[in-house]
């Protein structure tokens, strides 16, 4: 889609500095490797939208939606990239999970690799914990297992406490509750499923809220299809 005629991209924050975007679920943050043919963006839609340097702050993969910083000038970019590196970013998520997780809130603590891409053995792995508490149970008429006539689902507030690649995703999958509609970590037939039955195929994953360590809070509301669980 040429960036000339894609819907235009919804600003949370601005000013001299930074720009903040609410990223639609299935847009690329930037140009990748592993979508190389693909060349609608969000970074290529705002220097569109909103012209000036452009550069993001941060990432969120391509199926999920919410809360992106970009910032319009360099000292910005120094600024920003030190504070995600410290941990000094709070990321607040909405994550839709298959099953009931055991009790309303917890931890996943849990190291991973550096990269989810290659195999775990012989890389180093990071400290990384998540903070969960259970929002909303679901239980949908949709026999996804031959042993159920209907598949459970919650919808959970998500905490990370690092940056680590994939975390909120890989957690997920650790504690046996991934997200529905996740590809890698999840599992087809089940995402199949309740695509159909949602009328949405999508990663569920939503950056709800993030808070920067000079006290600004940014927040994107969750699209109508949550709201309609």
């Amino acid at each position: 889609m040429s960036t000339a005629t894609s819907p235009e991209l919804r600003p949370l924050y601005e000013d001299a500095q930074l720009l903040v975007l609410d990223k639609p679920a299935g847009l690329l943050v930037h140009p990748s490797g592993l979508d190389a043919h693909e060349t609608d963006t969000l970074l290529a839609r705002a220097q569109a939208q909103f012209g000036g340097w452009l550069t993001p702050a941060h990432r969120l993969d391509k199926g999920t939606s919410g809360v992106l910083l970009l910032a319009r000038d360099a000292a910005t970019a120094s600024q920003l990239g030190a504070w995600f590196r410290d941990g000094q970013v709070r990321k607040g998520y909405l994550g839709l999970v298959r099953g009931w997780p055991s009790g309303e809130q917890g931890r996943i603590d849990q190291p991973l690799a550096r990269d989810p891409e290659l195999p775990s053995q012989g890389q180093p792995q990071l400290e990384a914990q998540t903070d969960w508490r259970c929002l909303h149970r679901f239980e949908w008429p949709v026999p996804t297992h031959p042993q159920f006539a209907a598949t459970r689902a919650a919808l959970l507030a998500l905490e990370p406490l690092q940056g680590r690649r994939h975390q909120i995703r890989r957690h997920c999958k650790h504690m046996a509750h991934p997200l529905i509609g996740d590809a890698t970590h999840g599992k087809g037939p089940l995402n199949r499923a309740l695509a159909a039955y949602l009328g949405l195929s999508r990663l569920w994953l939503h950056a709800q809220w993030l808070e920067l360590p000079d006290g600004r809070r940014f927040e994107a509301a969750p699209g109508p299809e949550w709201a309609a669980l």
